[in-house]
């Protein structure tokens, strides 16, 4: 299970891989071209390898080679879930370079855009660039209050019997309900060989991290050199869209992605045609020397 193979063009086929990790096996799947600088994904609350939307992956891995993961004690990873985000980093950092890789580029979703600012401030050499997607800085507006609103949303899903997704990801909408439903559907693409649902414990664990991290003193920025490339929708319930117009102008060199229409905490899966070209022009583009 250890040795990548031939690349492929669609996440829904790719294999589940592990790698050690201080003995610990973490679960991955890659795919796109070999070569040049792999973008590594780090994802949402509650999420696993099944939950990143094939669309944007396939898009990505047409041009670059993309790497998902389940952090530790997540999904198919053993191990315990860390309760701190800068714990997630560590275990992140340690995954990337346990793959033999010493350069990435980082594309952090929620939860993973908190794991991504961290690594890219604690690691300057290893992050080469950034993508920030429905996230937010340590003390960022309304990020202590997700554990709340995750749990309702869950409740609700559970007495109408539908993904709790569809309620924190998308708007209310006609066009956001229609997203939703698209979205989730996308996600039942992969048929054999899914990942394993994260664990109550695990779940737990992550909720504490990121009340941690909204409860935090707002962190110095500046120190974050990479180029980013931050977006969301303009309507997000989760990560408040205040919140990456606060990180945009922190950041000493980003690029702020005019904020998604009639869309939510999930903006980047419902504009995902738009979201892959403008975070492949990025990811492309020449790196200024200061």
């Amino acid at each position: 299970m250890n040795t990548p193979g031939t690349p492929l063009s669609s996440y829904k086929d790719t294999p589940t891989r592990s790698v050690s990790v201080d003995g610990v096996d973490f679960a991955y799947r890659q795919l796109g071209p070999e070569g040049g600088v792999p973008l590594v994904l780090l994802n949402h609350l509650a999420a696993v390898l099944d939950n990143w939307d094939p669309r944007v992956v396939d898009g990505i891995a047409q041009q670059r080679r993309v790497i998902a993961f389940d952090n530790r004690g997540v999904g198919a990873s053993g191990g315990t879930t860390p309760r701190t985000v800068e714990d997630m980093a560590r275990d992140t950092v340690l995954f990337i370079r346990a793959l033999g890789l010493d350069r990435v580029d980082l594309l952090g979703l929620s939860m993973g855009g908190f794991i991504a600012q961290v690594i890219a401030a604690q690691e300057p050499r290893l992050v080469r660039k950034i993508i920030l997607a429905g996230t937010g800085p340590a003390g960022g507006q309304g990020i202590d209050k997700v554990t709340p609103l995750t749990l309702r949303a869950t409740l609700k899903g559970a007495l109408t019997r539908k993904d709790p997704k569809q309620y924190l990801f998308f708007t209310d909408t006609e066009g956001g309900r229609q997203a939703g439903h698209a979205f989730l559907a996308r996600l039942k693409e992969r048929t054999d060989n899914r990942d394993k649902a994260i664990s109550l414990p695990a779940f737990r664990a992550q909720l504490q991290a990121i009340k941690r991290w909204g409860l935090q003193d707002p962190a110095d920025l500046s120190n974050i050199r990479q180029p980013a490339l931050v977006a969301n929708g303009e309507s997000d319930r989760m990560v408040p869209s205040q919140n990456p117009l606060d990180l945009a102008a922190r950041l000493p060199h980003s690029e702020l992605v005019p904020l998604y229409r009639d869309a939510g905490h999930g903006g980047i899966f419902q504009y995902h045609d738009e979201f892959v070209a403008k975070a492949l022009e990025f990811l492309e583009a020449p790196i200024a020397v200061a």
